[in-house]
């Protein structure tokens, strides 16, 4: 089993949303070469991460820009992202990557989108692997029949995300597909 990704970060810091946003604090990991966690502070963080680790320049732009993206002002991010993963991992997180903001896939479609439309349980388990919650938007990803299913984060934060999303989404109408 791999080790946790924050246990490799050199900077860390925690983030807490504005006090209208019902997520709780988050915690934001990154390498000399850029963000290699972003995820939501829980029992599963591992005590005493990167001990001396602090904040630096990839995580205080990631924290700026996830201000940006609470007050409704940001769809994308722009930063350096160089999570750990299988090439297959890589290969679904860049699919996720590319839901634009306000929009909806099944895993199915993610399975077709990367050109391995029978890996779809495989997908599902990538997808809850993903070490860069918001960013690469696997909030993003609902059943098959449209229905909402896991999240990492637990169900009541991807509700949120996804109805935030759609109250900000600057495309005419909210697209669940499925």
């Amino acid at each position: 089993m791999r080790p946790h990704p924050l246990t490799m970060a050199t900077q860390v810091q925690t983030y807490v949303p504005p006090s209208d946003v019902a997520l709780g604090p988050m915690v934001i990991g990154a390498s000399e070469k850029g963000l290699i966690w972003l995820g939501f502070m829980s029992d599963d963080t591992p005590p005493g991460v990167a001990a001396g680790a602090e904040p630096g320049p990839y995580t205080r732009r990631c924290a700026d820009q996830l201000d940006d993206y609470f007050a409704g002002q940001r769809e994308t991010f722009d930063l350096t992202l160089t999570p750990d993963g299988t090439p297959f991992q890589q290969r679904v997180w860049q699919a996720l990557a590319d839901i634009p903001y306000g929009e909806t896939r099944s895993y199915r479609d993610i399975a077709t989108a990367i050109g391995a439309p029978n890996a779809v349980r495989a997908v599902g388990a990538a997808n809850g692997r993903n070490p860069l919650a918001l960013i690469v938007p696997c909030h993003r990803v609902i059943g098959s029949n449209g229905t909402l299913t896991g999240y990492a984060g637990g169900m009541a934060r991807k509700a949120w995300l996804l109805e935030h999303e759609s109250r900000h989404s600057m495309t005419p109408e909210f697209a669940l597909r499925g």
